[in-house]
């Protein structure tokens, strides 16, 4: 590689470099400043800074029209460009949320702001892989990370076991993707995704076993049935903020790396892949609805509400046009900004003995912080799909995409899931509205919790304004896959 051809693939992965340096720089950093408390802070300002940073790059400063870098193994297109604006906002949320929650559970420390960005940074490479390799390293970037990230309160014994379930189960299913990965090279004859589209056109048995195996490891990422095992457990043990990261950017990232793998290298294949997606919806749907009508603790609530929620992104998918891809990254990012604000309400469910997760606890929040009652409803709504909100909206792109490809008994599985999903959300806001106070009264949230809450509450009305607008952008980048 010349000297001009490096520069030219640098261009490209400006945003990954500020991540990456700037990783390296805060651990260092981190290191010399005086005072655990304070390196916390200093650190995470900084970090969210790079993020902002990273996002300002994406969408103003990044070359036009895009290109390839590395000889076809990374990937930067309008696709890409969106999908790592709203990972680094919603990384950047995630950070917001999790100060105050660290500094009075005393876990404030300045290692937990460097694994975010760098689970961030392995994020922008999935989104950006265009390649088997480019896409397990960016995976597996993410993944580490995030294993720390969930026992990152080394001292609770709920924390550990989320730790070890998720990466017990994560390396099984990184197990399951580079088998998938291996049988694809094996049969397409390289690990690039034009190649391996040109081997599509007439798959052989073993590209497609491998393309199962591939699709696998995927949906344990982006936690689909049946390979949602981890996700409660890892929701409820984890620490609160770290709960609220995996909802939002690790989910769009996984979401986008599987639309880009099967669009782009098994398109042709879609025929087969399409029955995997819809089984994948279907389970995700059913176990998801009907797990969450199940429980008493508002994060394992909100788990099951996830894998519902991949779900109805699946029936989107399934479609396998492009109206699917631009349909699908709609609904990916009103669902990151509805889950980030009904974290928000989760953190602020604090009284003077310490959290409080259970649902029957938000009993009587509207009489002691209505404002955050409001939020909390508008947001839990949105994420339902509750017509006049903009996660219906949402909702309503994903199954239009699938009534287009002719998928009608689908998405009217879909409705009726959905409905049932609508009912745990009212038996949430039932105990916040209409139930007497079984404890103490709810602690003022910290500012910037409050303004999180209120701002993405406010979104899923005042959003609807700006829905033409995303539209044009989702379409704008999801033409750049296609279908």
């Amino acid at each position: 590689m010349t000297g001009s051809m490096l520069l030219a693939d640098l261009s490209l992965i400006v945003p990954e470099l500020i991540l990456a340096v700037g990783a390296m720089a805060l651990l260092l950093a981190g290191v010399f400043i005086k005072g655990e408390e304070t390196a916390a802070r200093l650190v995470s300002l900084a970090a969210m800074a790079l993020l902002i940073l990273a996002a300002g790059v994406a969408v103003f400063l990044a070359p036009q029209g895009g290109g390839t870098a590395f000889y076809g193994a990374f990937v930067l297109d309008s696709f890409s460009l969106y999908a790592k604006a709203v990972v680094y906002l919603a990384a950047a949320i995630a950070l917001v949320l999790a100060g105050h929650y660290l500094r009075t559970e005393r876990l404030a420390r300045f290692e937990f702001p460097v694994l975010i960005l760098l689970a961030t940074l392995g994020m922008s490479v999935m989104v950006s892989a265009g390649d088997l390799i480019a896409l397990y390293l960016g995976l597996e970037l993410q993944s580490l990370a995030l294993y720390i990230l969930a026992a990152f309160n080394r001292d609770s014994l709920r924390a550990s076991e989320a730790g070890l379930k998720y990466f017990v189960l994560g390396a099984l299913s990184s197990g399951l993707l580079l088998y998938g990965a291996s049988l694809v090279y094996g049969f397409a004859g390289s690990t690039e995704f034009g190649a391996i589209a040109l081997a599509a056109e007439n798959p052989s048995v073993g590209l497609i076993f491998g393309l199962v195996f591939v699709v696998s490891g995927l949906a344990f990422k982006i936690s689909a049935a049946p390979f949602h095992m981890w996700t409660p457990d890892v929701y409820e043990g984890a620490p609160t903020p770290v709960a609220a990261f995996f909802a939002t950017a690790p989910k769009l990232a996984a979401m986008v790396l599987l639309i880009r793998v099967l669009m782009e290298p098994f398109g042709a294949m879609s025929d087969q892949w399409q029955q995997i997606t819809i089984i994948l919806a279907i389970l995700s749907m059913g176990i998801g609805a009907l797990g969450a009508l199940l429980q008493t603790n508002i994060k394992r609530l909100m788990a099951y509400s996830s894998i519902g929620n991949m779900g109805y992104a699946l029936v989107g998918l399934s479609a396998a046009s492009e109206a699917a891809v631009w349909a699908v990254l709609l609904y990916m990012t009103l669902y990151v900004i509805g889950v980030a604000g009904a974290f928000g309400v989760i953190l602020s469910m604090r009284r003077a003995e310490g959290m409080v997760e259970r649902i029957e606890d938000l009993a009587g929040l509207s009489k002691s912080r209505p404002g955050l009652a409001l939020a909390f409803t508008g947001l839990l709504l949105s994420i339902g799909g509750m017509p006049f909100l903009v996660g219906f909206f949402g909702k309503l792109f994903v199954f239009y995409a699938a009534v287009q490809a002719g998928l009608v008994w689908l998405v009217v599985l879909a409705g009726i899931f959905s409905t049932v999903s609508i009912a745990y959300y009212l038996m949430i806001l039932k105990r916040v509205w209409f139930d007497e106070p079984t404890g103490g009264e709810f602690l003022n949230p910290p500012a910037s919790v409050a303004v999180i809450t209120r701002v993405t509450g406010i979104a899923t009305v005042g959003l609807l304004l700006l829905v033409p607008f995303m539209l044009n952008r989702v379409i704008e980048a999801g033409s750049a896959i296609g279908g």
